[in-house]
Formats: C-alpha cells, structure tokens, sequence
C-alpha cells in the first residue's frame, strides 16, 4: 500500500451527504480549487480525505493525529481541518481530547455488531422508500454502479470497489429523500465501510459481496419496494456473518 503522502490528494468523495460528491473527478485539482468549482467548502473537502484516511487504514485505530499534521499533509487550513475532525467525532471515527489531542478510534466488534441492529432496519426503510421515489436518471446511475462494483470485484480493486461503495451508499441515501434517515445514517457508514476494509482480506468474499449490493442496486433501479427490502436484509445478513467470522478469521 502505498504512503499517505503519496495519495492524500487521490481521494475520492465518501458517502456523507450529497454535496460532497462536488469533489468526485477533481482529485488532481488543489484542495481550493476543488472547493471553489462545487458546491463545497473546504471542510467538506478535509472531512472527505480524512475519512478515507480513516476508513482505509491510512491513519490507523489508536494512532494520534494533529491538526497540524493533517493540515500539512492535505494542503488544507486548520481551521476546515478542525470542523472536519469535529465531525469525524460525531460519527465516533476519532474521539477528540480536550487539551490532549485526537485519536482514531479503535475498532470493537461489539460495537459493530451494536451498529449492525441501527444499520439493518434504517436501510430496509431507505431501499423502500428509494425504489419508490427514485427518478428515471437516477434508477440508470444505480443499475452503472451495480455492474461497476461487480467488474471491481472480480478484479479485486480494493480502491476503486471501496469508492463504488460510497458512491453507491450516496445515491442510496440520497433516493430516500429524507434528511432525518441521512442524518441517521451517515455515522454508520464509514465504520462499517473501515470494519469491512481491515479483514476482508481474511473474511470476506468480495465478489459476494459486491453481488448482494448490487442486487440492491437493482431492486431500486427496478422500483421493486418488496424486492429491494429483502435485497437489504440480505445484504446485512451477509455482513453480520462476516463481522462474527472475524473472530475466527483473526485468531
């Protein structure tokens, strides 16, 4: 894997909210300049590479981190880098001391199994209602990602499958049509999306996995309500039996 200094500018956006995705295709531009040509501000820009930082294990569990730092690494200034660690702690990706610095947060299977109960019935909700209120254009974008994420699995592009999964989890989001759902689905997101980086290698079937999204993918892009539920619980079926076989997997 390469260093974090080589791709702290080849970052693509994460799923937290639809401006956000203003940054996909300006990887190359400066930090200013991608803000300058979207609907962004510069700590969106931040919290977007510092979350794929995170997720991708870049700055990993338990290590400390300083505004300072980042906001060299990123070119960034610290007062967007602050707003963005901000809100990586609302979504308990860092836990922030008071006077004594800022952790990434550790991973606990516990917890993730917790996280799994929010997770299963928010989507099954949010696959409904976006089968339901999707447009022509947008059920078209859902069926690209589907055979996307596919073509990445069988290739086993870690970068780009994980990208495909946050593009898919904003338009996910984002055909639900509603901001209380978002909100309440957004901290779960880059935790499972971390979980699932850190042992898939040892657990995980990617093309399975890229499968069962897909078939999410499709249900919505079919206007299926019925369908894309039970494609949902699918999907979470899968992942908690893979986030439980990480008990033996790393024993």
């Amino acid at each position: 894997m390469s260093s974090s200094r080589d791709r702290r500018l080849d970052l693509a956006p994460t799923a937290a909210e639809p401006r956000a995705a203003a940054i996909n295709g300006k990887r190359n531009a400066s930090p200013r300049a991608a803000a300058r040509e979207g609907d962004v501000t510069l700590s969106d820009v931040a919290y977007s590479q510092i979350e794929e930082m995170i997720t991708t294990l870049q700055l990993a569990p338990g290590q400390a981190v300083s505004e300072t730092y980042l906001s060299s690494t990123l070119g960034i200034g610290r007062t967007p880098v602050r707003e963005a660690l901000q809100r990586l702690a609302r979504e308990r990706l860092v836990v922030i001391h008071p006077r004594r610095g800022v952790v990434v947060s550790e991973i606990n299977i516990q917890n993730q199994l917790k996280l799994l109960e929010l997770r299963r019935e928010l989507e099954r909700l949010i696959a409904r209602v976006a089968a339901r209120r999707s447009t022509g254009e947008e059920r078209k974008a859902m069926r690209e990602i589907a055979e996307s994420m596919e073509k990445a699995a069988t290739t086993n592009d870690e970068r780009l499958f994980m990208r495909l999964d946050r593009k898919f989890d904003l338009l996910f989001v984002k055909l639900a049509r509603n901001e209380f759902l978002s909100d309440a689905i957004q901290p779960l997101q880059g935790l499972s999306r971390r979980f699932w980086y850190m042992h898939y290698k040892s657990a995980a079937d990617m093309p399975r996995t890229a499968k069962l999204h897909a078939d999410v993918a499709r249900a919505i892009a079919g206007g299926d309500e019925r369908v894309a539920t039970q494609a949902s619980d699918k999907l979470v079926d899968y992942i908690e039996a893979f986030t439980k076989s990480t008990l033996t997997a790393d024993s």
